[in-house]
């Protein structure tokens, strides 16, 4: 099994099977990236696409400065920003809208988990988009520090600086609203 900057190395030389590879590898990781931009599935897969475009044709580009992941992390952000920036919102008139079954659970279930999830998701959507974008990094996709400096274009001192303001933050926001529902002000 290659590494990912043996086959990033290996694309830079128009080998479509280490493309194939590292897409298998990564793809998943950078539509969630993509998702997280834009709720709209097909530009996300549309972007998508043009991402792997973009990697194979600036995989020479690849300096090695970082992991080749987070190369193509930051190749997936910036594909996105800049559709995104060209495209208009679509709107959809609300009388076209369908109605869609609800998968989740029953309202028992459903009560249980999201008690124990409102207090985390408020805080963190509280949270500056800065703040969020570097922790969904980090907590959800997994990046190293290293790595999601890479895909934001920052030094790695702020990405960790970042995590600690988020970090310092969801606790005194967590802390404030425990001490509000205990009914301690």
């Amino acid at each position: 099994m290659c590494s990912d900057e043996a086959l990033l190395t290996a694309v830079a030389d128009g080998d479509q099977t280490a493309l194939r590879a590292l897409y298998e590898r990564h793809a998943s990781a950078t539509l969630r990236l993509i998702r997280r931009l834009t709720s709209d599935q097909g530009v996300a897969e549309e972007i998508l696409q043009e991402t792997w475009l973009a990697v194979w044709r600036s995989a020479k580009g690849f300096r090695g400065d970082s992991s080749a992941r987070g190369w193509l992390m930051g190749v997936a952000r910036r594909q996105a920003h800049n559709q995104l920036r060209k495209s208009r919102p679509q709107l959809a008139d609300l009388s076209e809208a369908h109605e869609v079954p609800d998968p989740a659970p029953g309202v028992e279930e459903q009560i249980v988990r999201e008690a124990e999830h409102t207090e985390l998701l408020a805080a963190v959507r509280a949270l500056p988009g800065h703040l969020r974008e570097v922790l969904a990094l980090v907590l959800v996709d997994e990046l190293a520090y290293t790595e999601v400096a890479t895909v934001l274009a920052i030094p790695v001192g702020t990405v960790k600086s970042r995590m600690s303001h988020a970090r310092r933050r969801l606790g005194s926001m967590l802390a404030a609203t425990r001490l509000e529902g205990s009914g301690r002000s």
